[in-house]
């Protein structure tokens, strides 16, 4: 098989040009892609457990301590002690996070832009839907 005739090859390809669009996006804002899906996340629901940041953005504990440790260094989250768990902290946004917010959503706005020029809406919503799909096809095999 020739590898861009592959779907996984052409997937993984695609995704390094966005992380390296988004990168060239917000690392003016001090952050980098690593730690965007974590703020995206914590954008959603500020608050929450590393276990519970985990299942949401779906990575290992291992790599979200450190991202976490980073994020914390760059001043873009805090951990507060739990209210009814003194085992666990919450992470929580800090002020500075939550004031890059918008420019952070504008910056990710303009990279799907750019990469879905020449898509119509419904040709956008089509390839979402089918990325979706994907997806989850992928996460039912790891079951």
């Amino acid at each position: 098989m020739n590898r861009e005739d592959s779907l996984g090859y052409v997937i993984n390809q695609v995704a390094r040009q966005f992380a390296r669009a988004l990168h060239d996006e917000i690392s003016q804002h001090g952050v980098v892609p690593g730690q965007f899906a974590q703020l995206l996340a914590l954008y959603e629901k500020d608050g929450i457990t590393q276990q519970e940041l985990c299942e949401i953005v779906q990575i290992e504990q291992p790599t979200m301590a450190n991202t976490l440790k980073r994020m914390e260094r760059d001043g873009l989250v805090e951990r507060v002690p739990h209210s009814s768990d003194r085992r666990k902290h919450l992470i929580v946004l800090t002020d500075k996070a939550k004031r890059l917010e918008g420019s952070l959503i504008d910056a990710a706005n303009r990279v799907n832009a750019t990469a879905t020029q020449g898509l119509d809406r419904k040709d956008a919503g089509k390839l979402m839907a089918t990325m979706r799909l994907l997806a989850s096809n992928l996460d039912k095999r790891s079951l």
